[in-house]
């Protein structure tokens, strides 16, 4: 097992790949805006996606992936054969759970079918029908990704997303109208269209398990182990360690991912249900769904690739430093230091450039600049929050490594209901669908402040003078560079066009990571160095206590 590169060359490794899945990410939604545009077709492929996406989420990167990780890191420094053991329990009875709640979930959908009348109803039921499917073949993905990371090889789970996007891509513009034409269709309705792109999502989810499948081989789990005596007890004494503490911390995530379906209900309530609630004019058009979806899929980018790469990296390395209080503080530290130098010009930078951005990536064919503009106000309320989203991503797993499980899934437990109260209040004010994302955000540097707090109590001070000096001349960099990047917005002339915004785009994004990489380099700040993979300085051993 891999254990003598920093979680910084980790890092590095989830990020390269991240940046490839993340940019075919960008050009599978590029695809799906220029073909459908923003209206009910991908209101209700948004909404179908989102169910198999709330159970990997669950399942597959959730409560049992970090309740299985610390345990099958720690035996396979002590007990490797043990290790692959309850590695290949863990991996097949999840199988067989999954795909039992996959039937089962077949058989409510199919009891529960909407009215007929309701033609958008009946797309998201088509839609949720095919995509559940996929739910225990992405969660297995995750599953294996946890195996492997424990193992140093981070590559493979990281670029597994890339076949995803390439299969939506070609059934959105390359196979789905040939193929149609050739069963005898001369037009192809986008509902029926979008049907073809639901069905690829499922090929790609097999393709997905066999790549994770292949790179599982290398850590030798398919072979016959050579258990030694009683180890066969002591595999399933730790396959019950990670149900026992899986079982708590899935109550507690389910109640969350009930939130982001409540979420996702509210922004696709005119799609599924109709324009009207008791009566009254319903706040949000059809397409908010969508108009959020696309606006997610913006601001997850930096953090796909930047923040949640940190937060993956450092994980394994958090639960064999456990034990060790000084070093995971060190880590802690140093990780939080990464997050927000990397997060904090993130936000400031997605903030100025939103709308060219929002043009470049989705403008075009049935995506219009009313569109543009609509998605770009949404992102506007996301994007002030990407440090503390990553930052959260690093602070929850440091509460998975040391066993405390049901710490952060009860201070998210309570962000659910003020995220919920808040959506359904500023939603009937004139930010509408960008209520939903500000509520996010709003609610996610609370939760921050929050785990910061307790993971203090717990470990020692772990925002120390040299995690707020970080914090204060990243601050400083950021800001320069807002104010470069905020004057060469202004002074630009106006662009209308497509290449227009492009440019644009592009001359923003050198000159304003330019001016901060500069500002960084002057300040003479290690982050930089880490941000590359490199350990450099470190940080000081002989944190308070």
């Amino acid at each position: 097992m891999a254990k003598a590169r920093g979680f910084e060359t980790h890092a590095r490794t989830v990020s390269a790949f991240t940046l490839l899945s993340r940019t075919t990410g960008l050009a599978r939604d590029a695809a799906l805006s220029r073909v459908f545009g923003v209206g009910v077709v991908t209101d209700a492929f948004a909404f179908a996606f989102m169910v198999p996406n709330l159970f990997r989420r669950l399942f597959g990167e959730g409560a049992l992936t970090s309740s299985f990780l610390p345990v099958y890191s720690k035996l396979e420094a002590s007990e490797p054969a043990i290790a692959a053991h309850v590695a290949r329990l863990v991996l097949s009875r999840t199988a067989i759970f999954l795909s039992v709640v996959c039937l089962i979930g077949e058989g409510v959908l199919i009891a529960a079918w909407p009215d007929s009348s309701i033609a958008s109803a009946i797309l998201s039921a088509k839609l949720v029908a095919i995509l559940l499917p996929y739910m225990p073949l992405v969660c297995l993905v995750a599953l294996i990704g946890a195996v492997l990371q424990v193992h140093g090889r981070f590559g493979p789970t990281a670029a597994a997303p890339v076949i995803l996007n390439l299969a939506i891509v070609v059934s959105a513009v390359g196979l789905a109208p040939p193929a149609a034409r050739w069963i005898g269709l001369t037009e192809l309705e986008p509902s029926s269209h979008i049907v073809w792109v639901a069905a690829s999502v499922l090929v790609a989810g097999v393709l997905q398990l066999v790549w994770s499948l292949l790179a599982l081989r290398a850590v030798r789990l398919h072979g016959p182990a050579v258990i030694p005596p009683g180890g066969d007890e002591s595999a399933r004494m730790s396959f019950r360690q990670v149900i026992q503490q899986a079982v708590p911390m899935a109550i507690g995530l389910g109640v969350l991912q009930v939130n982001t379906f409540i979420d996702g209900l509210i922004a696709s309530y005119p799609t599924i249900i109709g324009p009207t609630i008791a009566g009254i004019a319903y706040p949000l058009d059809e397409g908010a769904m969508a108009s959020l979806s696309f606006a997610q899929r913006l601001y997850e980018f930096p953090l796909g690739v930047f923040g949640i790469s940190v937060a993956t990296a450092i994980f394994p390395q958090l639960a064999r430093e456990a034990n060790d209080l000084a070093a995971f503080r060190v880590s802690v530290a140093r990780a939080l230091r990464l997050v927000v130098f990397i997060g904090l010009p993130a936000s400031i930078g997605l903030m100025l450039v939103r709308t060219p951005l929002t043009a470049v990536v989705f403008q075009g064919e049935s995506f219009t600049a009313e569109d543009t503009a609509r998605v770009a106000t949404i992102l506007l309320a996301y994007a002030p929050a990407i440090w503390a989203y990553s930052a959260n991503h690093l602070l929850t797993r440091a509460f998975y490594a040391r066993g405390e499980s049901m710490t952060p899934v009860k201070v998210a437990a309570a962000m659910v209901a003020l995220n919920f109260v808040l959506n359904i209040t500023l939603i009937w004010t004139p930010l509408r669908t960008a209520g939903l994302a500000l509520s996010t955000a709003v609610c996610a540097v609370i939760q921050m402040a929050i785990l910061m707090y307790m993971l203090s109590r717990r470990t020692g001070v772990v925002l120390t003078p040299e995690v707020r000096t970080s914090w204060l001349r990243t601050a400083l960099a950021a800001g320069v560079m807002a104010i470069t990047l905020a004057l060469l917005i202004r002074l630009w002339p106006q662009a209308t066009t497509w290449s227009g915004q492009g440019i644009l785009l592009g001359v923003s994004v050198a000159v304003g990571g330019g001016v901060f990489l500069l500002a960084a380099k002057i300040m003479r700040m290690p982050e930089l160095a880490w941000a590359l993979g490199k350990r450099g300085q470190s940080v000081d051993a002989s944190l308070p206590r």
